[in-house]
């Protein structure tokens, strides 16, 4: 395929439960209070999960040896609640957009979580195997616009091929970094505004738009 669509995962195609967004913290609570942290994702040095782990490692005075510790227990905790209560929430219409772009291009996801906790999730919704075959997580460090950068070399497309969705500033900014097509996606008018301002073109508020979107790139490439 000469195409290849990327989607960030919280925000994009799953909501981020207060439930899942604790079980990352668990495993800090026998080590320091864990209550403690800041739960704001953007009040850390670099918004992605394996940053965030080893900043609060280093802040508390702990050896970066932890951070192997610490996510496997995280992993654990994680997949032990998914296969009994914990249900992760899917955007409305993400599956039926993955579905449909399947046929048209190459589809992944560049996401700030840890790679199989984002598998994790997205296998419990059924969205897993769809971008299973491009998907890049935290693991390597960096911002977003790093993350996405690994995932664009994986495709070995031109970056005029490739579709970038995202529902932050981050998200923006990675995708004008790394001279693509960027889709702002948020069911939130104000968070909307923001991806506006920081720059981004295409605006969409619910999958059927961004659908709409992407047909469009795509026709307009032919």
């Amino acid at each position: 395929m000469n195409w290849a669509i990327i989607f960030d995962v919280d925000g994009v195609l799953l909501e981020l439960t207060r439930d899942e967004e604790e079980l990352f913290f668990e495993p800090f609570a026998s080590r320091m209070d864990a209550a403690k942290l800041s739960r704001d994702w953007n009040s850390y040095k670099i918004r992605n999960d394996q940053e965030i782990v080893c900043e609060i490692l280093a802040l508390h005075g702990f050896p970066v040896s932890e951070y192997a510790v610490i996510t496997e227990e995280y992993l654990c905790l994680l997949q032990r609640a998914l296969e009994q209560d914990l249900r992760s929430v899917p955007i409305g219409g993400a599956a039926l957009l993955l579905e449909r772009l399947a046929p048209m291009a190459r589809l992944g996801i560049a996401t700030a979580n840890l790679h199989r906790a984002a598998e994790l999730r997205l296998r419990q919704v059924g969205m897993w195997q769809p971008v299973s075959g491009l998907a890049f997580g935290a693991e390597g460090g960096g911002h977003k616009s790093d993350i996405l950068a690994r995932a664009i070399a994986a495709t070995g497309l031109h970056r005029s091929n490739i579709i970038f969705i995202g529902d932050n500033v981050s998200d923006v900014v990675a995708g004008l970094k790394n001279q693509v097509h960027f889709i702002g996606f948020s069911t939130s008018v104000s968070r909307l505004s923001q991806l506006r301002e920081a720059g981004a073109q295409h605006l969409c508020a619910t999958h059927a738009e961004t659908e709409k979107v992407m047909r469009q790139l795509l026709n307009a490439a032919i």
